[in-house]
Order: C-alpha cells, then structure tokens, then sequence
C-alpha cells in the first residue's frame, strides 16, 4: 500500500518544480516585456519634445525610472571637450544642491567617462583608480552606472546613475537599457537642437529686416546702436550687451551704450586696451570668448564691473571692412552656456550692421554740417549781393534827396535815417563775417571748452562725469572769467579723479543774472582732515581774484560737493574768495 501512494508522489513533485521554473521565466519575460515598455514610452516622452533644455530634463529623469536608481545626472561637455558646461540632476533636492556648492566640472570619475567614452559599470566608486571623493555635504553614493550620449557621433554628453535601489548592483541589462536610452537622446537632442537652430535663424532674420528698416528711415546712432544690441540679447540668451567704442587719440575704450545688469554704472565707463575681452577683441580683428569672463585671468585690467558674469563673446564692430570701429560685448550669468560658432557667426553679420550704423551716422553727420555750411556761405552771399547793396543804393538815394529838402527838421531826420542805413549795413557785414568764423568760436566756447574738459578728466576717472549747463555761458560770461571757469573746472575734476575714490561725479555749469556758478559733486571718500591742500587753495585764490567764492560741503550719504562762483560784475559780490565751510 505505501509502494502504491508513494510512486505519484516524486512525479508531482518535479511537476511543481517545472511550474515554479516556469512561472520564472513567465516573470522574467514579462519584467522584461514590462521593461521594454517603460524603455519604448521612455523614448517616446524623449523625442517628443523640441527645447533642448526640456529634452534634457526629460532624458535625466527617464534614465533614472529605467534603472531604478536613486541618483541620476546628464553632464554637457563643453566646447573645449574636457570639461561639463552644464550639469543636470534627479534626485537631489535644492536645498541638498545648494548645500554641495557649484556643479562639477568633469573631474575624477565624471571626467574618467570624458576621457574614455565607454559605458562604466562599478560595484564601488570608491575602488576606481579616478575616484577623487566627494565635496562637502554630498550624499554617500555607491554603485555607478555611466554611458556617453553621442550626437552624429560626437559625444554630447554623459549619463551618470548611481546607488540602485535595493543594494542592488547594475547590471548588464541596465546597461543595455540605458545605451538604448543614450541611442535616443542622441537623436531627440540633435532634433532640439536643429530646432532650436531653426527658430534662431529666424530671429537673426527677423532682426537683420528691423535693423535695416532702422537704418533706411534715418534714426540716430544711438537708437540703431540701442536696437542692434538689444536683439543680439533677447536672441543669445545674454545677461548683458555693450557696445564699447575706442576714444580717440588714446589707447582706451569707453562703454557707449550698456544694456542690462548694471547699466547706468557701466554706461560711460573707460578701460584700457591692453588685458580687457573688448581690447582683445578690437586688436584682433575678430571675435573673442571668454568661459568665465568674472574670473577669467587674460582679463582683469580696467574697473571690475563683470563680476558675477560667466561666459561672454566680443565681437569687432566692421571686421569684414577691414575698419574696426568698436565692439559689441554679450555675457550671459555664470553656470550658462558658451558662445558657440553656431552663435558666433549670426553676430558677425550683426555686428557689420552696428559698424554700417556707426559709418552711416558719421556721413549723416558730415552731410548736415557740409549743408550747414553751404546754407551759412549762401546768406552771407546774399546779404552781401542783395541786402547790403540795395540798402547802400537806398542810402544814396536819401542821401541825395536831402540836398533837395528846405525844411531843416526833415533833413536832419533823412541823414539820420542815412546813418542808420549805414549802421545796419555795417551789423550786417558784422554777420556776414560770424558766418563764415562761427566754427572757430564755437570751439572756443565756454560751453565746449566745458566739455572738453569733462571728457578729458573721463580717462582719469575711469568713467564719463554727468554734465549739466544751464544759462546764456557763450554770452554773459566774459572771455576772462571763462578761462577761470575752465581752469577751476579742471582742477576740481583732477582732485576727484586722484584723491575721491569715487564711482559718480556730477558736474553743473550756471549762469545766472549776476554769477556764474561751477558745481561738482562726487561720492568718494571726501576730503581727507590731514593732506595736501594745494589744489583747493589754488581754486580758492582764482575765487578770490575774480572777487567771487568757494565753498565745500559734505552730503548726507557722503563723498564732496564743491561750489566756486564768481560775479558777472565785479561789484554784484563782496571779495570773500576764501574757503568757506
């Protein structure tokens, strides 16, 4: 009886152990099934959409739910090839983010994967010979998986995965999920990119159409110059734009027009040539990167008002004439991408146009003043051949009538009406002779001798001084005072440019009925109590020489507000020309 109930029994027990074997395999094939599934919807979500940085995004965070990792990272590699320009992640949050510090830049086991373009699979990261640790407050990370990620072969970046969940190690088939994966990305990225290519191409026409429309209906340089640098920013992405001219008869740069960040700092700022992006950029003759312009060592000459910038490209204003006559500068924040050739040669064409800007406003200019000119030698002209003529020929004619006249009171008042001709048509030759000298005493001028001088004191200082003038300068101050206005003017800039440290200097130039008035008002360190005094007292000798006064303050936020004036008159002002509190 046990020899009958025992012989089924060994069969039924192989039986169970094919059908636990096979419901395995029934597991596995559908884990896998499963898997290929994620991997199909996986590059599906991938491919379907066209911004590259959402392409990105969708790439990191698919590779992480594929291998089931706990860690997951998509580094960009730079133009250079050796280093990560950008540095995406999962599983981290941002407070873990910003507690790290910034993102790597391809060094030990990240860069391992840059030099060597292979999948790498580690039980320990630890125990690879390029594991240089981690930073401070970084997670404990363990197992690591990484594979390239090649567009037309060319490797556009790495996918790093670590710490599979459960303890577990990746495996083969995670690697080869993940190659599949990188296979994909590949093609969504070079989609985005042609894309991304496309709709900026776009831009450059639509601007390039603008800038022309611009050009052709006459605006002035600095509104053409304010448009061209604008769209070459919205367009690039840029945290900055501006456009740096040379001045002349030095070897600096003055920012002509600044756009975002700190705009009105930068704005009339100077900088020298040698050891600045923009130098570089107009020695060349062609355009000049920089992957960190706030901490790039070539340079550092000039004000530091790029600090907190990252990558920036320089681009020579009429390289393609032969006649370079600025600079246009574009940086983005640190941590963005590089300028790439992709982006460089669109601004080349953009900045030809600037230059066609900056040469069509000087004809403008040079065509005004030959009209100016033309129209000036054409009144003299006619009041020469017309007015005066006519006007002697009518003061002949009375002249000769009053030999006719008896009554005494209507000759006298003929010959002086004769006398009146005679003056007005000396007023006229007067003016005759004003127009053709009025260039000549226009550089003479108060008023320019003024700007001169601030322009001047703008290479020492390092910035453009604000300049305000107010009242008849040119008229009612005389030729004497003026020359002690321009000199004390000087003198008060130089004194700002070497002892006040400042950042702002404001200069106002007034005529009243009575005085003229010089104010310049910086917001340096101010007067120091010990130190030499020579310039104040020389300002304070010529106040008291043209019997007028100096004053010198100290604002409520700081630095110096010096006030000299001097009487129209002599006798409108008590001579009280010392320094006064």
């Amino acid at each position: 009886m046990d020899k009958v109930t025992a012989s089924p029994r060994i069969p039924r027990l192989r039986l169970d152990e094919l059908l636990e074997e096979l419901q395995a395999r029934i597991d596995d094939v559908r884990g896998t099934r499963d898997r290929v599934q994620n991997l199909l919807e996986a590059v599906l979500a991938v491919g379907r959409e066209l911004e590259l940085t959402q392409v990105l995004e969708r790439i990191v965070a698919a590779a992480a739910t594929l291998v089931d990792a706990e860690y997951a990272a998509l580094g960009v590699i730079g133009p250079d090839g050796r280093t990560l320009v950008q540095f995406l992640t999962v599983g981290l949050a941002d407070d873990e983010i910003k507690a790290i510090g910034p993102y790597p830049t391809g060094k030990g086991i990240l860069g391992e994967l840059i030099r060597h373009p292979q999948p790498l699979r580690l039980r320990d990261l630890a125990e690879h010979s390029s594991s240089a640790g981690f930073p401070a407050n970084h997670p404990p990370m363990q197992s690591f998986l990484g594979v390239p990620v090649r567009v037309r072969e060319e490797v556009f970046g790495n996918l790093y995965l670590t710490d599979k969940r459960g303890g577990e190690d990746f495996d083969a088939e995670d690697e080869a999920v993940l190659a599949t994966l990188a296979v994909a990305a590949g093609v969504a990225i070079d989609n985005a990119r042609l894309y991304q290519e496309a709709r900026r191409q776009q831009s450059w026409l639509r601007a390039n159409a603008e800038i022309t429309r611009s050009l052709l209906s006459g605006s002035s340089r600095g509104e053409v110059l304010e448009l061209i640098a604008q769209r070459a920013r919205e367009i690039t992405g840029a945290e900055v734009a501006d456009v740096v001219v040379p001045v002349a008869g030095t070897d600096r740069f003055s920012v002509e027009l600044a756009l975002g960040g700190d705009a009105a700092r930068r704005r009339g700022l100077t900088m020298p040539a040698e050891g600045t992006l923009s130098g570089a950029a107009y020695g060349q003759g062609c355009p000049v990167t920089s992957p960190d312009l706030g901490a790039d060592a070539r340079f550092t000459a000039g004000p530091r008002h790029f600090d907190g910038l990252g990558p920036a490209v320089a681009v020579p204003l009429g390289a393609a004439t032969g006649q370079v006559q600025g600079v246009l500068l574009l940086a983005r924040s640190t941590g963005g991408p590089g300028f790439g050739a992709d982006e460089i040669g669109p601004l080349l064409g953009f900045a030809d146009q600037a230059a066609l800007a900056l040469e069509l406003a000087e004809r403008r200019r040079d065509a005004e003043q030959l009209t100016l000119l033309e129209d000036r030698d054409r009144i003299a002209r006619d009041l020469h051949d017309l007015a005066i003529q006519r006007l002697f020929a009518t003061g002949m004619t009375l002249q000769s009538a009053a030999r006719f006249i008896d009554h005494s009171g209507a000759e006298e008042r003929v010959m002086r009406a004769v006398g009146d001709l005679d003056e007005t048509i000396k007023i006229i030759r007067t003016t005759i002779f004003g127009l053709r000298t009025r260039e000549e005493e226009a550089r003479q001028s108060l008023r320019s001798r003024a700007v001169r001088a601030v322009a001047e004191a703008q290479q020492l200082l390092g910035f453009a001084p604000r300049l305000s003038m107010e009242g008849l300068l040119d008229t009612d101050v005389p030729p004497q005072l003026a020359d002690h206005v321009v000199a004390v003017l000087t003198e008060a800039l130089s004194n700002a440019a070497r002892h006040a440290h400042a950042g702002q200097v404001q200069v106002t130039l007034r005529a009243t009925d009575s005085q003229v008035l010089v104010v310049v008002a910086d917001d340096g360190v101010g007067i120091p109590a010990e130190g030499r005094r020579s310039g104040l007292r020389n300002l304070a000798l010529r106040a008291e020489e043209t019997g007028g006064a100096l004053r010198l303050g100290t604002p409520a936020g700081g630095g110096t507000h010096l006030e000299w004036n001097a009487p129209l008159r002599p006798e409108t002002i008590p001579r009280d020309g010392a320094v006064q509190p």
